[in-house]
């Protein structure tokens, strides 16, 4: 794509409710020949194909070895189109920095699109807790959490469902 191109697409989606962001990640590994690799995956298997992200692009730095490990820094610029896959690649991915560029104003986020990246950052949270929990409890405590989350859940869809006036 030209750099022209780019830059519409980018003043189009920005105009829309989208967000230009630079992503920074870090790395430590004691084997440096898989430090670049990795962070390539990153950026092109990963974020690239998460939900909301309209393009990605960046520039990973050579290896420097400090002690018996080496380290080495990406910097990514993305742009989503909207707020909300932002949050979630922030949680996901957890990046050493976030730099919105875009827009430089503030932004205006409506109730519906709160409430749901609400939902999402909650749904999150239970699946790292449950990955946590299942580690360390025995399995029929572990079984009840479970029973509980598929309540809450499913008190959830019908609070979903009632606002949105598919019940009733």
């Amino acid at each position: 794509m030209a750099k022209n191109d780019v830059e519409a697409l980018t003043r189009e989606k920005v105009a829309a409710g989208g967000v230009l962001v630079r992503l920074y990640f870090d790395m430590r590994s004691d084997d440096k020949e898989k430090l670049q690799p990795t962070l390539l995956h990153l950026v092109n298997e990963r974020l690239m194909k998460e939900q909301g992200v309209v393009y990605c692009y960046g520039a990973i730095e050579e290896p420097l070895k400090q002690e018996n490990m080496y380290i080495t820094s990406a910097t990514v610029t993305v742009l989503f189109d909207s707020f909300f896959p932002l949050v979630n690649i922030a949680f996901n991915y957890a990046p050493a920095g976030v730099e919105i560029l875009q827009p430089s104003k503030d932004m205006t986020l409506k109730i519906g699109d709160l409430q749901a990246m609400l939902m999402d950052l909650s749904g999150i949270s239970v699946k790292y807790s449950k990955y946590i929990l299942e580690r360390v409890m025995k399995k029929e405590d572990l079984d009840m959490i479970d029973k509980d989350l598929k309540s809450r859940e499913e008190i959830g869809r019908r609070l979903l469902e009632k606002k949105d006036g598919k019940e009733g």
